[in-house]
């Protein structure tokens, strides 16, 4: 089955390569396209974080890239499925990211804290509810922890 999606805005930052870290230390916006109506951003500004879904337009798709690898190629690290991490080579090359709202004004959206490059196509965006986010205890893999080290 396929499905068609549009992208509602593009990523406007300061990193223009695909890098894993330090991405507190970067300056970026989701620009609205011209079609997304203004009245569609009401009450945006209300909320301190928002999820936003992209499309990783310069990874690859799985396959061909590997279902299964080591994070980062790290041989310290255990090979797990693609579905067991973050990478942006994933089968629909769908991306989520939750990031801090600083403002909004117009079609701009200032995020600290969004990983995703300049010109990234944005999917949606959804506002962080303070009871739709993790319930339960929360468990993550070991390297995972050592991974995220300097990640922001």
């Amino acid at each position: 089955m396929d499905f068609v999606v549009r992208s509602v805005a593009r990523v406007l930052s300061s990193r223009r390569e695909v890098l894993d870290d330090q991405w507190s230390s970067e300056s970026s916006f989701i620009v609205f396209n011209d079609e997304v109506p203004l009245e569609a951003l009401v009450g945006l500004s209300d909320f301190s974080h928002v999820e936003v879904v992209a499309f990783a337009d310069q990874a690859s798709d799985v396959p061909p890239a590997p279902w299964r690898r080591r994070p980062r190629g790290n041989p310290a690290w255990p090979e797990v499925g693609i579905f067991a991490q973050r990478n942006k080579d994933r089968p629909n090359r769908l991306l989520v990211s939750v990031a801090r709202v600083i403002s909004l004004t117009g079609r701009r959206l200032e995020l600290d804290g969004l990983d995703l490059v300049d010109g990234t196509p944005i999917l949606d965006v959804k506002p962080v509810f303070s009871w739709s986010g993790l319930r339960g205890e929360r468990r993550v893999a070991p390297w995972s922890d050592e991974l995220g080290r300097g990640y922001f």
